[in-house]
Formats: structure tokens, C-alpha cells, sequence
């Protein structure tokens, strides 16, 4: 092969793949933290709730976008949408719950009493 024809090949070549890197786009981009969980989270997950497991959401955040997210904006969606599924912690009363089973059971009766004198 001729010696030009040779480095107009390889230019050839490489404008081809310049080309076709300039074109590749976030396929993610424009959508809401919702359908990101709902096209790339829900392969393992079948829930977002709980996930965050009390976290912070710099904590999420960070472990996203180092594993997950393409981009920093994602990863703070997904980091804040995760946090808005979480639901109130178990164990914790919810308003209107029952009264606490220490709550005095006559009118007399008071929350707290003192300790019986020693003898």
C-alpha cells in the first residue's frame, strides 16, 4: 500500500470513531428519579422503600454515584427519591396511636412514683 494511502485510511479510521463517541447520549437524561429506579434499580429491587435504611443523603448520594448513577445529577434524584419512599420507623407510634401501657389507669394513679423506702 502506498505510503499516503496508508495514513489517509488511518485518518479515515479515526474520524469514524471520533464521530461516533461525539454521538453516544445519556439515554437517562430528562427523566424523573422514578422511572431511573424503574428502569435500571427494579432488576433487583422490587421496592425503592427501604432502601435508604436510614441514611443521609450525602451518604446515598455518594455510594450512587459511584456505583450506580451515570452522572452526579442522577445520583442526587435517585438519592432524594429514595429518601422521600421512606416511610416512618417501625416500633415508633404514628398519631392517634394507642396510649402507652404505662399511662396511669385511675385518675388518682401518677406516671411516675417514687421508689419504696428501704428498711
Amino acid at each position: 500500500m502506498h505510503k499516503g494511502l496508508r495514513g489517509l485510511v488511518a485518518a479515515s479510521a479515526m474520524a469514524m470513531l471520533v464521530c461516533t463517541a461525539a454521538r453516544a447520549q445519556n439515554l437517562d437524561e430528562g427523566k424523573s428519579a422514578g422511572q431511573l429506579f424503574a428502569n435500571g434499580c427494579t432488576a433487583c429491587h422490587r421496592s425503592p422503600r427501604g432502601l435508604a435504611k436510614g441514611r443521609f443523603k450525602l451518604q446515598l448520594f455518594m455510594f450512587l454515584k459511584d456505583h450506580y448513577a451515570t452522572n452526579s445529577s442522577e445520583a442526587w434524584a435517585l438519592a432524594a427519591y429514595l429518601q422521600s419512599t421512606e416511610g416512618p420507623a417501625r416500633g415508633r407510634p404514628r398519631t392517634g396511636a394507642a396510649k402507652s401501657s404505662h399511662a396511669p389507669r385511675h385518675s388518682g394513679d401518677s406516671v411516675t412514683r417514687p421508689p419504696m423506702p428501704v428498711r
